[in-house]
C-alpha cells in the first residue's frame, strides 16, 4: 500500500506524519535534521511528500528530499487550509497540520515538479530583494516631506544609501543574466516587446520559469490574470481575477500600461477584451502576458514584434569568453 508523508515546516523544526500508518516524527530544520529526514523517508518509499511554502523555511528540506530522488511537492498554504476546512478540521497545531498535509497528498495527489535550480533561486532572491529595497525607498521618500532638522538629514542619507543599493542590485541581476546563454536569449526576446524593460524581464525569468512551456490560457491562470466565473443558476456574476503570482502580475500590469500606448496590435487586443466584458485590470495584465507569450513563440498575437513605429529589438555584447547565441535560436 502506498504511503504519503505530510511535512509541517517551521523555523526550528519539521513535523512529519505518515498516512495511512499514522507514524509521527520530528526533525530539526537544519542540515543535520534534513539529512535525518531523508534517511528516515527513503526506506518508506513514499508515493508523495507534501509541504507548504513557508517563506523560505521549507527550501532546505525540499532540496534535500528532491536531491535524494524522493517525490516532493511544495504547495500553496491557502489550498491546504481550504482543504482542511472542507474536512471539518478547524483546530491548528504543527502535528495536525502535518496530518492534514499527508491527507492532502493522499486525496489530491498534486503533481510533483522539478525544483528550481540554484541559479534560478539566486535570481528570484535578487528580484525579491530589489522589491524590498524599492519599497523601503518609497517609504523613506514619503517620510521626507514630514521630517525636519536632524531626522530629515538621516532620512536623506538613508535614501541615498537605498538608491545606491538599488543600482548595485540591478548590476548584480544583470550579471547573473549575462552569465547564462539561455537567459540572455530569453531576456533579449522579452525586452524586444514594447513596454517590457529590464525589471519586468528579470521578474518573468525568475518568477515565471514556465513561460514558453505552457499554453497561453495556462500561463494566464498561473499568473492570476485569467478572469474567473462567478455564476449560479440564472445569476451571472462579474468576472474577476485573483490568486496566482502577485509579483509577476504586478510587473505585467505596469508593462501593459506602457504597451497600451505604443503598440497598435495590443490596442486592438484591448478593445476585444473590453467588448467581451473583461475587467479593466485583467485587460491590461492579459494584454501584457499575451505580448510576452508571442515573443517566446507561444500561440498569442503573433504580429506583436516589429510593429511599425516601435524601436527595434535591443542587442547587447556578449561577455568576454562566452558564446553568443543568435537571436531567436533555441537554447
Amino acid at each position: 500500500m502506498p504511503c504519503y508523508i505530510g511535512l509541517d515546516v517551521s523555523k526550528a523544526v519539521i513535523d512529519a506524519v505518515v498516512r495511512p500508518t499514522g507514524d509521527v516524527q520530528q526533525f530539526a530544520n537544519d542540515g543535520t535534521g534534513c539529512a535525518a529526514l531523508v534517511a528516515w523517508a527513503q526506506p518508506l518509499a513514499p508515493a508523495l511528500l507534501v509541504l507548504e511554502a513557508t517563506g523560505g523555511y521549507e527550501r532546505a528540506a525540499a532540496v534535500a528530499l528532491a536531491t535524494a530522488g524522493l517525490p516532493v511537492v511544495v504547495v500553496n498554504p491557502r489550498q491546504v487550509r481550504d482543504f482542511a476546512r472542507s474536512t471539518g478540521q478547524l483546530a491548528k497545531t504543527d502535528r495536525l497540520d502535518a496530518a492534514v498535509l499527508a491527507l492532502f497528498a493522499e486525496r489530491v495527489q498534486p503533481v510533483a515538479r522539478p525544483l528550481s535550480d540554484a541559479a534560478t533561486v539566486e535570481l528570484a532572491e535578487g528580484i525579491t530583494r530589489r522589491q524590498q529595497l524599492q519599497d523601503m525607498l518609497t517609504q523613506e521618500k514619503n517620510r521626507l516631506a514630514l521630517t525636519r532638522s536632524r531626522v530629515r538629514r538621516d532620512v536623506q542619507a538613508h535614501i541615498r544609501w537605498l538608491e545606491k543599493r538599488l543600482r548595485e542590485t540591478d548590476d548584480d541581476l544583470r550579471q547573473l543574466i549575462e552569465a547564462s546563454p539561455v537567459w540572455r536569449v530569453k531576456d533579449d526576446l522579452l525586452q524586444s516587446v514594447p513596454g517590457i524593460g529590464p525589471v519586468v524581464s528579470r521578474t518573468l525569468l525568475a518568477l515565471l520559469p514556465e513561460l514558453g512551456q505552457l499554453r497561453h490560457k495556462q500561463i494566464a491562470a498561473l499568473v492570476g490574470v485569467a478572469p474567473l466565473a462567478r455564476d449560479s443558476g440564472q445569476w451571472r456574476g462579474r468576472r474577476v481575477i485573483w490568486g496566482g503570482r502577485a509579483a509577476v502580475r504586478k510587473a505585467l500590469f505596469m508593462a501593459a500600461l506602457v504597451a497600451s500606448r505604443r503598440n497598435p496590435v495590443l490596442q486592438a487586443f484591448y478593445a476585444r477584451l473590453r467588448a467581451a466584458g473583461e475587467p479593466a485590470a485583467a485587460q491590461r495584465a492579459v494584454r501584457a502576458y499575451a505580448a510576452v507569450l508571442a515573443e517566446l513563440g507561444v500561440e498569442a498575437l503573433p504580429d506583436i514584434v516589429n510593429v511599425p513605429g516601435t524601436p527595434p529589438p535591443r542587442s547587447r555584447p556578449a561577455p568576454a569568453g562566452s558564446h553568443r547565441m543568435p537571436r531567436g535560436s533555441s537554447p
